[in-house]
């Protein structure tokens, strides 16, 4: 709908290029547009969830095969803006708790779907957003009364954060492997303390071998080579970590005019360059460190000086790895070593070359941050890697928000269950349209446990209303059993979530249909004239 004039001829306040939705016509295409997001990504939810292959259209055409939502909404362009605060919200999910990113956009999805149909009831969105909000806060307190916290027990604590590993990788491309990764991820995260951060863990991908081949090692492995005639092993090593160029100083004869009378005179410039450079060798040297690592590249001369003194030094390490490094070490990165005084050296008790596969790198072992550990994963390809690398990270930072937050809660569809009773019962006694908001709301949380029948091929209808008729009982822990097909109980087949992220989804999803709702204009600026 242009915005160029309004009726009666009087001139439109916008500029003719502008274009403006008002009303009925803004609201439904923002709900087709986010509706429409939320079926792109719902086939991948659930244990038996499908991949989507993202293909970039840059140069060499990258290809990237994935079934996390967050990565598949990160990677596609987006015009319709709803759509584009189901992908924030999206990435905020994946930022906040590490996992539930399709789930919290499907949700969104599902009650925009409930809400467009109140809507052509002629019900005021302000009406919806009222039941909305009433139905989350009523569904978040029935999960909050359901939720376990057995942090007590530190046995049953890590058989709880084993389970909620297991229930994470049963939806990624892990599932097959998922005991052995749910092993590595607890073991990782469980070395960290009661304040983890994932800093600490760094995981690092070796195309090779299979999957069950990767493995955790203490310590921290850098992705490098040791340089030509340097020490290969160093026991109690004094690090300094750098980010420096090794030829500051030095002229670019190839790149400058020098005017000279004899080639005595190229030689004496190239002597100073060099005295230049040893200089600063000196006095890296007089820092008392036995380990140089440097960001950028050292050169020929400046490491043939720290062989001669027995340093080893490594060079070109990615910055990731020596940021990661210097945390783990307890060193700092400098740039300047004027000042020996101010440096803060990092150690560690053995410093040695490794082999994984058929490379080498260079393994620390001892470090000062005792918890740091690396994840080394092994594959046929560094697609699967990728893949790989994606689901553990998210298994890692759901084991994170747990270990924080300590409670987990029945998965499998159970917790939306709960929810969707404890909704019905209240709309039961809210007088007024509020409670056809809340009914549609509970609608909408019945959705996710027929989405995930729906992916693994099953009758959705007939398992969701047995797991409806389940749920009258009180306390019931029934869940949809996907491997088996049919309902089960989620306690004894121990899929267990972590509560912080159904509690995100939840909240998420309900700001984010309720920020849709709210919209009675678009209006698309006119494009910037050039020229």
């Amino acid at each position: 709908m242009s915005a160029s004039g309004v009726p009666g001829g009087a001139p439109g306040i916008l500029n003719e290029q502008a274009i403006e939705e008002k009303g009925e016509h803004a609201r439904m295409s923002s709900f087709v547009g986010a509706m429409a997001i939320a079926d792109l990504v719902k086939t991948t939810l659930g244990p038996k969830g499908m991949d989507k292959i993202l293909q970039s259209m840059g140069r060499g055409e990258a290809v990237t095969v994935t079934n996390d939502g967050a990565t598949i909404l990160k990677s596609i362009y987006v015009d319709n803006p709803a759509a584009k605060v189901l992908v924030d919200i999206s990435k905020v999910q994946d930022a906040e708790v590490g996992d539930g990113t399709t789930s919290v956009v499907v949700l969104a999805g599902e009650l925009l779907r409930q809400a467009e149909n109140l809507i052509n009831m002629k019900i005021h969105p302000m009406t919806i957003i009222a039941g909305f909000r009433e139905a989350a806060e009523c569904g978040r307190n029935a999960i909050e009364a359901r939720a376990m916290n057995n942090s007590s027990d530190s046995a049953r604590f890590r058989e709880d954060l084993m389970n909620v590993a297991r229930t994470t990788l049963s939806s990624k491309f892990l599932t097959q492997d998922k005991e052995h990764f749910a092993n590595l991820a607890v073991d990782a995260v469980m070395r960290l303390g009661d304040a983890p951060s994932l800093e600490s863990i760094h995981i690092l991908k070796k195309p090779g071998g299979d999957l069950t081949k990767s493995f955790l090692d203490e310590g921290f492995i850098l992705d490098k080579k040791i340089g030509v005639g340097q020490p290969k092993r160093i026991e109690d090593a004094k690090i300094l970590v750098a980010n420096t160029p090794m030829d500051t100083d030095k002229i670019k004869i190839y790149g400058a005019r020098v005017r000279v009378d004899s080639m005595a005179k190229v030689s004496d410039i190239e002597k100073a360059e060099k005295d230049k450079m040893k200089d600063k060798v000196d006095k890296i040297i007089a820092h008392g460190c036995n380990v140089f690592i440097n960001r950028q590249l050292i050169y020929n001369y400046p490491e043939e000086l720290f062989a001669d003194a027995g340093i080893m030094a490594i060079e070109h390490a990615d910055f990731d790895g020596i940021e990661r490094l210097a945390s783990v070490t307890g060193g700092e990165i400098c740039s300047t070593f004027d000042h020996p005084e101010d440096v803060k050296l990092g150690s560690c008790k053995l410093i040695e070359e490794i082999m994984i596969g058929e490379e080498k790198l260079i393994h620390f072992s001892g470090v000062e941050l005792g918890a740091a550990c690396t994840v080394v994963l092994r594959g046929a390809s560094l697609h699967l890697l990728d893949e790989a690398e994606r689901s553990l990270h998210d298994a890692l930072c759901v084991l994170q928000q747990t270990v924080k937050d300590r409670r987990v809660i029945h998965g499998g569809g159970c917790p939306e269950m709960v929810m969707s009773k404890a909704i019905d019962e209240l709309a039961q006694r809210t007088p007024g349209k509020r409670a056809i908001a809340m009914e549609a709301f509970s609608k909408a949380l019945r959705a996710i446990p027929t989405i995930i029948c729906d992916n693994a091929g099953l009758d959705s209808a007939d398992l969701v209303y047995q797991l409806r008729f389940c749920h009258a009982v009180p306390g019931s822990a029934m869940g949809i059993d996907v491997l088996e097909g049919k309902v089960g109980d989620m306690q004894d087949c121990g899929i267990f979530e972590s509560f912080r992220v159904k509690e995100q989804v939840l909240l998420s999803a309900t700001e984010a249909a309720e920020m849709i709702l709210r919209v009675d204009d678009v209006i698309k600026c006119a494009p910037r004239q050039r020229g």
